[in-house]
């Protein structure tokens, strides 16, 4: 690496800690200043709320990091500039992209960051987060956040509907489950139990009720055998049942950012329903493209901080904290209208989801082309 790469990285690093640093603790203590009766409700100790706020930190980095580097970008930028700094760089014959290599590679550094902790991290930290809050209180009926009541889904895959009296995401154990199939000539097969759990090859199911129901609307239930142990060859996971209960959460209230979704439960979901509706569809292929181009926001902050702090001229350091603020609160208003646009079906999902990248990006190019 360059000596003026070591430079102009080691100048962007420390108001890079400060501004994410600050807006993490900004965050905190907002957070904290209206949840804090809520919290006295619920009883927790200091120690479960500095508990609560540790799985909480790498939610928050996602939502706050690309804004640290915008504004830290704009810092470092509009300092170099102040000093003569990249008119010396410039004359010497560094071009503006050449100058921006390091950036780049922050950018791109952060969108891996940035994808990891949305896909492997925070999806897990908001069920954390929900136990923690009702550790100390929770009501006698109340089931743990990681058991489900009465869950009920459909394997349109194959042909299989599932009743579950109670679903343990964290053990994968079944309570009370259910299992309904159509068989080729037209009857119905029931298997009723006490508990299931997965195994090699499917699902074993403990004290085991079959019973067959003929073909026709009025047909009674016909008990085939009663069983201990029965191990059914069922190809649902323990993954695709637990995508089943997020994302049928998630489209039973529409919000276009409630819990987080990762890609590879999105898949999940979609093995076991392969032709959703129309609706459901352009919901689904929505929130998995926001999963992709969110962390690339990243890469669209470089290009935006590029002609707004290179320009030369003699200016307060304080304007790169006014323009990052407005272009923040720009680009979330609009890659929050095309989510809802996208969720509601009326753009194609990946336009939807890319085109404040595309826009803002775009923009942000064709103005460092101009900058002088």
């Amino acid at each position: 690496m360059r000596l003026l790469d070591r430079y102009l990285l080691r100048e962007l690093v420390v108001p890079f800690i400060y501004c994410l640093g600050g807006f993490v603790i900004c965050w905190i203590s907002f957070d904290l200043f209206t949840e804090i009766s809520d919290l006295h409700e619920r009883e927790l100790l200091p120690m479960d709320i500095a508990e609560l706020y540790l799985v909480r930190t790498p939610r928050i980095m996602v939502l706050l990091l690309p804004v640290a580097l915008l504004l830290a970008l704009l810092y470092t930028l509009t300092n170099h500039a102040r000093n003569n700094e990249i008119t010396a760089i410039r004359g010497s014959g560094v071009s503006l992209w050449r100058l921006a290599a390091p950036y780049f590679i922050v950018g791109l550094a952060a969108t891996a960051f940035l994808f990891v902790l949305n896909e492997y991290v925070v999806p897990d930290s908001e069920e954390a987060g929900a136990a923690i809050k009702r550790r100390r209180s929770r009501e006698a009926d109340e089931l743990p956040v990681h058991q489900t009541r009465n869950l009920g889904f459909t394997n349109n895959r194959d042909g299989r509907i599932w009743q579950i009296g109670i679903y343990d995401s964290a053990l994968s154990l079944m309570i009370d489950p259910q299992v309904i199939w159509t068989r080729e000539d037209g009857s119905r097969t029931w298997v009723r139990a006490d508990r299931a759990w997965p195994t090699n090859g499917g699902w074993a199911f403990e004290s085991v009720r079959q019973f067959r129901e003929e073909p026709g609307s009025a047909s009674e239930l016909v008990p085939l055998a009663h069983t201990n142990l029965l191990v059914l060859p069922f190809s649902e996971t323990a993954e695709q049942i637990k995508s089943e209960i997020k994302i049928t959460y998630n489209m039973t209230f529409r919000s276009a950012r409630s819990s987080e979704i990762p890609i590879a439960a999105i898949r999940d979901y979609l093995r076991l329903h392969p032709n959703p509706r129309p609706a459901e569809r352009a919901w689904l292929d929505t929130k998995m493209h926001g999963r992709i181009a969110s962390p690339w926001t990243c890469i669209v902050v470089v290009l935006i901080a590029l002609p707004f702090g290179a320009a030369s001229g003699r200016r307060n350091v304080f304007v790169g904290v006014a323009s990052s603020i407005v272009l923040c609160f720009v680009f979330f208003v609009v890659q929050q209208f095309g989510l809802a646009l996208g969720t509601g079906g009326y753009l194609p999902p990946w336009l939807a989801a890319w085109f404040p990248n595309m826009a803002f990006g775009a923009a942000g190019a064709w103005m460092t082309s101009r900058v002088r």
